[in-house]
Formats: structure tokens, sequence, C-alpha cells
């Protein structure tokens, strides 16, 4: 398996794979066609532990014989995202879609690695979400900060990836025995406006909690308000209490469904 053949093929299992969820699932079809990338698990995740939290595992910590790291994106409908944008809390689909994403993501990366491993390749899975310590509020396993390392996007202001396809959407990673080479897909230095000089700051002011400033992120604020939202939108009752969702710093920004920085 040559490095384009085996990226471009599990960029083709995605593909088919996103878009046969509702049919699979049941799940409404809340998604856009989803971003592939990987590089090769070498130094550059060294900064992991820097960039992310100080016991941030490595790529080789999951699977001894990593020879790549691979990470997708599953970006959201424009209509989804346009109907979070409204009022301060999150809408009932933005709840539904979580969860529904949440099992997507899981069903993906199992099908991508299970492709891997009939051509000879193991692969080593993390889960969707909830992966982190919730004293620190930080990941042991960044499918954010691993999507910035393997260029499937850059970090903006209200601490997403923005990729190719946006930044409204949902993240997964994995790591395999199968040498992909350097699959990028962002190659710009930077995919947000502000973070470029440029004028923006609309992530910051969409914020209902203030935790977003040009400075820094108060992820204890935006925690403390993804609990509530879980607690007072009465729709989410009925959906798993790790159900934490608020979504509005990407709910039609410049950045919600492309790299604003691309012409």
């Amino acid at each position: 398996m040559n490095d384009a053949g085996g990226i471009a093929a599990l960029r083709r299992l995605a593909e088919e794979t996103v878009a046969a969820e509702p049919a699979r699932s049941g799940a409404q079809p809340w998604w856009r066609k989803p971003l592939v990338a990987a590089a090769p698990a070498d130094e550059r995740f060294a900064a992991l532990p820097a960039m992310a939290a100080s016991d941030h595992l490595l790529p080789r910590d999951l699977l001894a014989t990593a020879r790549s790291v691979v990470v997708f994106f599953i970006p959201f409908q424009n209509k989804l995202v346009r109907e979070n944008r409204a009022g301060e809390r999150p809408s009932a689909d933005w709840g539904l879609s979580y969860v529904q994403t949440n099992a997507l993501i899981e069903h993906l990366a199992q099908r991508l690695a299970a492709w891997l491993e009939e051509r000879g390749f193991r692969c080593a899975l993390t889960p969707a979400t909830h992966n982190f310590d919730e004293e620190r509020l930080v990941a042991r396993w960044s499918h954010k900060h691993l999507g910035h390392l393997v260029k499937l996007g850059r970090f903006g202001t209200h601490r997403l990836l923005i990729t190719p396809a946006g930044c409204a959407g949902r993240l997964g990673s994995f790591v395999t025995e199968a040498e992909l080479g350097e699959q990028p897909l962002l190659l710009t230095a930077e995919a947000c406006l502000l973070r470029a000089g440029k004028r923006c700051g609309q992530c910051i002011a969409a914020c209902p909690v203030t935790a977003l400033t040009r400075e820094g992120f108060d992820r204890r604020r935006c925690w403390e308000r993804l609990k509530e939202n879980r607690a007072v939108v009465s729709e989410f009752a009925a959906l798993p209490a790790t159900t934490h969702v608020c979504g509005k710093c990407a709910a039609l920004m410049p950045c919600s469904f492309r790299n604003p920085l691309v012409k």
C-alpha cells in the first residue's frame, strides 16, 4: 500500500461511512463530507505535553509500533449550525446531534481501523469525547491538538480547530502501523481571521459567558456553562448525562464552514 493510495482509500471510506450513517443508525443527516489527514508518528508529537497537557499521551503510548497518526473531521450541515445561532442556550438538535455524532465518530474510527487491520496494520483507538480530566479540564488525548499537528486545521480564537470545511463539526483520531506519509489538508499558517491580524472577534462576542478574550480562554467558565446547559435545556433530559454542549462560538462565524483566509 503506497502512501497516496492508502489515504485516498481512507478518505473514500470515510465519505461512504458518513453518508450511510442515517440509514445505519437512524440518526438525522447532520453531516457534510468528512475530511481525513495523516502524518508520520514522529518527533512533532513530542510537543503535545507542552501544547495540550503535561501527561498527554504520545502516539507510541497507544501503540508501540505506531507509524502514522490519522485525524478526521466531520463537519455539520449548515442548517444545524444556523439553528444553533439563536438564543443563549444550545438548540435541542445541537444536543441530539452531539450524541449521534459521538456514535458516528466511534463507528467511523472502527471502520477505518478495520480497513487497515485487514491489510495487516494494527491500530489503536481512543474515545470520541470525555477522555479528559474534569478537574484540570484537559484531555490526555486531544483530537484538536493532533489535528493541528497533522495539518488538518489551525486553532481559532475560540480554541476550536478551523479546517478547510470550517470549525463547526467534530473530530476523531487513531494511530496505526501503516505508513501513510504526510497527508495535510490545511497549509496556511493561520485559519483564524483575528489571529492573522485581520478584523473579526465574532466568536468572542458570541460567547454567552465571556469565556473568550483575545488573550485567553477561561475553560472553567466554559465548562460550568456546558453543565448548566445540560441541566436547564429541557430537551436534554432524555439525552446522556455527558451531553455537555453549547457551540455558540462556532455558530455562523466566518470560519464555521470554511477557512476564511482562503479565497
